[in-house]
């Protein structure tokens, strides 16, 4: 039997637990999930592992031992360390660097610096050698790499559908809003928050803003930079995410070949063709789930293609696939 990938979770927030909860489900039986390090108390931790408003329980007991947690019939030994440095790290494959501040090379660094062979980076940033997007530009991650980005769950959702379409149908420009649901950059109560529209209460308005898509998107589809001009439009919900693409086809098409081409693209593309609404797209694995039913090609030939996200689960998943077959290389 292979090697499982030995993975340790730096910070314990809503990835590194969905991470978490997402393996325990045991559908990546070559990863193995030993260590988590995070600066909130062990209760803390344990305490938000076991009850999530999101997902639910855990499906399994949580409890704590000296320097471990234990989560169902998974040991991990736990530890709060501000500097990641500072730990012994020589038995990790793969640091999943999840505490969102991990923008320059020093904190990106920190993981190597304890004895960890790669790190894996929940989010853009530009200390990564590499921005990574399963089923974009996978085939290009290189086993020598040491920090890795995942880039953004939006970014996942959107580049491995723009491949499909622009590879069956090509695209020529197009536009793409995200309507994203709030997460915690933005206050619960009116409070400054630096972009004023960002500063008013998450769950009480639609909140036009920007989204970091449309960058990463030429980082990681470079044939088709400047191609895809991206926004973004939180909202009052508490999970999934969906994405709105409008497009200049290349080529004459009709509304049932567009939806040809997204029911057989497959890998981390989904669909459906039920008329669903975001809380049944909660904790799906894929990184995008199309809706068939919204497709619509204008008189003029612009073509519309809409998709959910799980914006927490999905991204874990993709986690998950990267640090497998990334970590495996030793």
């Amino acid at each position: 039997m292979a090697e499982r990938v030995r993975v340790a979770l730096n910070g314990f927030g809503r990835i590194g637990r969905t991470v978490l909860r997402a393996w325990a489900g045991g559908a990546w039986p070559g990863v193995e999930i030993v260590a988590i390090n995070d600066i909130a108390s062990a209760e803390d931790c344990a305490y938000l592992l076991e009850y999530d408003s999101v997902f639910g329980r855990f499906p399994g007991a949580v409890r704590l031992e000296p320097g471990a947690m234990v989560a169902g019939p998974h040991r991990l030994r736990l530890t709060r360390e501000a500097d990641l440095s500072r730990l012994d790290l020589s038995d990790i494959d793969v640091v999943m660097e999840c505490t969102g501040r991990a923008d320059t090379v020093e904190v990106s660094g920190r993981g190597l610096a304890a004895g960890a062979r790669r790190v894996l980076i929940s989010g853009p940033s530009e200390a990564a050698e590499f921005t990574v997007v399963l089923g974009a530009n996978d085939a290009a991650l290189d086993a020598h790499m040491r920090v890795v980005s995942n880039a953004s769950c939006t970014t996942n959702a959107l580049a491995p559908l723009v491949k499909a379409l622009h590879e069956s149908i090509g695209i020529g420009t197009g536009w793409m809003t995200t309507i994203h649901c709030y997460t915690g950059s933005q206050p619960t109560v009116d409070a400054p928050r630096g972009d004023p529209a960002r500063s008013r209460a998450a769950a009480l308005s639609m909140v036009p803003t920007t989204t970091s898509a449309g960058r990463l998107m030429d980082r990681v589809l470079p044939d088709l930079a400047g191609r895809i001009s991206c926004a973004a439009v939180r909202v009052p919900v508490a999970s999934v995410s969906a994405i709105d693409l409008t497009f200049q086809p290349l080529r004459a098409v009709t509304t049932p070949e567009v939806n040809a081409v997204l029911q057989g693209a497959g890998g981390v593309i989904g669909w459906t063709d039920r008329p669903l609404v975001s809380s049944d797209l909660r904790a799906r694995a894929e990184s995008v789930i199309m809706a068939t039913r919204e497709t619509a090609v204008t008189g003029g030939g612009l073509v519309r293609v809409f998709g959910w996200y799980d914006n927490e689960w999905g991204f874990s998943c993709r986690m998950l696939d990267v640090a497998a077959s990334w970590g495996a290389h030793r």
